[in-house]
């Protein structure tokens, strides 16, 4: 599990009403426990209790094997800005381009939305789509992979 993805997780965890989130996963699992303590006033002011959620503490239940990195070859499209990833330019419609596409050099491959903003990307080399690195809706950053092209 990426640390973005984690990151995320415990942000959701520390806004929301829910104590514990455990998620498993092909390469893990990962349990993330809110806790909270109590902080009293000092004496002599009031005597109320205040509880303050404390961060929430993340506990991996399982190490993942090592992965030995992967080496990519061809040209890859990186994200020219943060925003959400999407595969096809509106809900239903087919997406942009599959594995194995055909493309050209200035042919829009994906949209990612930023401040409510639509931007179509454009690939800036010809060749075959050969892997997509994002899912549809998900959050991207700055320079971040999103297509192989051979």
């Amino acid at each position: 599990m990426d640390l973005r993805k984690l990151k995320t997780l415990i942000d959701l965890v520390s806004e929301s009403n829910i104590s514990e989130l455990e998620i498993a996963e092909a390469d893990g699992k990962v349990r993330i426990v809110k806790a909270s303590g109590a902080i009293a006033t000092p004496a002599g002011t009031s005597s109320t209790v205040h509880s303050i959620p404390a961060p929430a503490a993340i506990a991996p239940a399982t190490q993942p094997a090592p992965v030995e990195p992967k080496i990519e070859t061809g040209h890859i499209v990186k994200s020219p800005m943060v925003g959400t990833f999407y595969r096809s330019a509106s809900p239903g419609a087919s997406a942009f381009v599959e594995i194995g596409s055909v493309v050209k050099a200035g042919e829009p491959v994906c949209i990612i939305e930023a401040m409510k903003i639509m931007n179509e990307i454009e690939t800036d080399a010809a060749g075959t789509i050969r892997e997509i690195l994002c899912e549809n809706g998900q959050a991207v950053e700055f320079g971040q992979p999103l297509f192989i092209i051979e």
